[in-house]
């Protein structure tokens, strides 16, 4: 009876790992499906495909809440099993400690976030000339900028002491490094979804406790640093 058994074992221990952040899995399984559309259609169908999807300047103009939705279901130029790594390492743990309404919630502020401060900038840019009036059709369609904001806010899953910095660090110049060759505004955005990602310790688990500690500790030094007498001057 035990060796029949044994078999489902397998099966249940990737269930169980799966269950624990099913928004991730749920997003990696739309992200397969339109792989392989992307792989069945003629290039200039799936430019048209792509383009319609795009948080170009045109389409955020026009639908924006459409193409900031649906961007974030295609791949551009990634391969789905790399992805599929990237999204274990990353997104699953930040799934399982975050819960999933908050880590969708940081996704949506590092994926809509970054997406118009880089879309901003380009617009800007048009305008003063710097780059032409064609880039209002660029296409913009992916999923790292919601990536880079989830391995940001990672930064406050590890414990108070140099490898968080170290982290921190490491993720801030991995997205500035591009800044400095080739300029493009999805270097941009990435770096600025990097940065929205670490301003999203508000919202992780225990921040707020945290917080109120660190405050009711500054109170207290500030008391016992404070001259005898003064820490209750009266109304006078």
């Amino acid at each position: 009876m035990r060796d029949a058994l044994r078999p489902a074992a397998p099966a249940r221990a990737v269930w169980s790992y799966v269950r624990k952040a099913p928004g991730t899995f749920i997003w990696l399984a739309i992200l397969f499906v339109t792989s392989v559309i992307m792989h069945h259609l003629a290039p200039d169908t799936l430019d048209q495909v792509l383009q319609h999807r795009s948080t170009n300047i045109n389409n955020l103009l026009h639908s924006p809440g459409r193409v900031l939705l649906t961007s974030a279901l295609w791949l551009a130029g990634g391969n789905w099993l790399y992805y599929f790594v990237l999204y274990n390492v990353f997104h699953v743990p930040a799934e399982r400690w975050l819960g999933t309404r908050r880590w969708l919630a940081v996704m949506g502020v590092t994926h809509i976030g970054a997406t118009y401060l880089s879309e901003g900038i380009l617009a800007l840019a048009i305008h003063t000339g710097a780059a032409p009036h064609s880039a209002v059709d660029t296409l913009d369609v992916g999923v790292s900028y919601a990536l880079a904001g989830i391995i940001a806010v990672l930064t406050y899953r590890l414990p108070w002491h140099p490898l968080r910095y170290v982290y921190a660090a490491g993720v801030l110049v991995f997205y500035a490094i591009p800044l400095f060759d080739n300029l493009t505004f999805t270097d941009i955005g990435h770096l600025s979804a990097a940065l929205l990602g670490l301003a999203c310790y508000p919202i992780t688990p225990g921040a707020r406790a945290r917080m109120r500690g660190m405050r009711s500790r500054r109170r207290r030094q500030s008391r016992a640093a404070a001259p005898a007498g003064s820490s209750n001057p009266g109304r006078g």
